[in-house]
């Protein structure tokens, strides 16, 4: 029971943690509010955590987690790397807009005031090279890309929906990224293989 509820509070913590530090940012996040949001005494969050680094550092883990499951999910049942591809942009988008400790890993990794121990924008750069090289192993390209150009620019694309999402969610919505793709993927998919994809913004 007292495991059990420890694990509860735990939670609690990094719930409160990634909100403040999505409102606040990490500089004016303080303890005293991550405490109070999450309903616990502070002596209950500095025994689970020693400072508010210690806190950042969780929230950040909790979301690599859950975005590196995500990835993993849509790769382990993908059809062919296009499609991955696209697929795994909507599922990062729609974890993106139900996890707010998701959402809060990736500010983290941006903030000036925090020595973020994660590189998720690189990750999901080799990921994206990772497919695009696949890709190409499927003769699905068009000839002559460049697949790390490539990359470059559908990493740029999707982690800019990524930033403009924190105001605007419509820029997350599954519509949103079906029609990026519509538009890009004639420009990397080979004719037969274009016919094969479905950009459709009820992609899963």
């Amino acid at each position: 029971m007292k495991q059990e509820r420890a694990v509860r509070t735990r939670r609690a913590l990094l719930q409160s943690a990634a909100t403040v530090f999505g409102q606040r940012g990490y500089a004016e996040a303080t303890l005293s509010m991550i405490s109070v949001g999450a309903g616990v005494s502070p002596g209950a969050l500095h025994f689970h955590f020693e400072n508010k680094a210690a806190v950042a550092e969780a929230v950040e883990a909790a979301g690599a987690r859950a975005l590196r499951a995500a990835v993993h999910e849509v790769y382990t049942r993908r059809t062919s790397a296009l499609q991955a591809l696209a697929d795994t942009s909507q599922a990062l988008a729609r974890l993106l807009l139900s996890d707010v400790v998701a959402r809060a890993a990736f500010q983290l990794n941006r903030e000036p005031a925090y020595p973020s121990s994660f590189t998720l924008p690189g990750e999901w750069h080799e990921y994206v090279h990772r497919l695009l090289l696949e890709a190409a192993a499927e003769g699905a390209l068009l000839p002559g890309l460049n697949h790390r150009n490539v990359a470059t620019t559908v990493v740029a694309a999707t982690l800019g929906f990524e930033a403009l999402g924190r105001d605007d969610s419509q820029w997350l919505a599954p519509r949103t990224l079906a029609g990026f793709w519509r538009v890009v993927m004639p420009c990397l998919a080979a004719p037969a293989t274009l016919l094969s994809l479905n950009t459709a913004d009820h992609v899963t």
